[in-house]
């Protein structure tokens, strides 16, 4: 099964967690955009607004299946090997989902600020291909 990640290609942070994922993954369940990529964002009715919540997780499959935020990076977390166990775990603490999310905010928020803006746009090995045309 594939899933489509929408990241801040402009963001230092959002590209190295993006490359680690390519390296981790190697295209097999994760395709990426960035959101920045506007062809893109109105292929699946993202609008920027949509995208100031943070990065989002689409199920290429079923497209109206979406995560985002917070919630998009456990469901990544859960798909990658072994990640369903630590995911269960991190959501069964009592209080640790709930900060999780309050920290993803204050990073989402102050991304540049923290980790810097990159001075030229991250685009993935392993971009969003749903057309016959560019699977080819």
């Amino acid at each position: 099964m594939t899933h489509y990640v929408i990241y801040d290609g402009n963001c230092n942070l959002c590209s190295t967690l993006v490359q680690l994922l390519e390296k981790l993954d190697q295209g097999k369940q994760f395709q990426y955009a960035p959101m920045q990529d506007q062809a893109t964002l109105e292929q699946f009715g993202i609008t920027s607004q949509d995208c100031e919540k943070g990065m989002l997780l689409i199920n290429a499959n079923v497209p109206q299946q979406r995560w985002q935020g917070s919630d998009a990076a456990e469901e990544i977390g859960r798909l990658l090997p072994l990640g369903e166990v630590f995911i269960n775990a991190y959501r069964a603490m009592p209080g640790v989902k709930w900060g999780g999310d309050r920290l993803y905010v204050q990073v989402r928020d102050n991304r540049y600020a923290w980790f810097g803006r990159r001075s030229s746009l991250y685009e993935s090995a392993y971009p969003i291909c749903n057309t016959d045309a560019c699977r080819k």
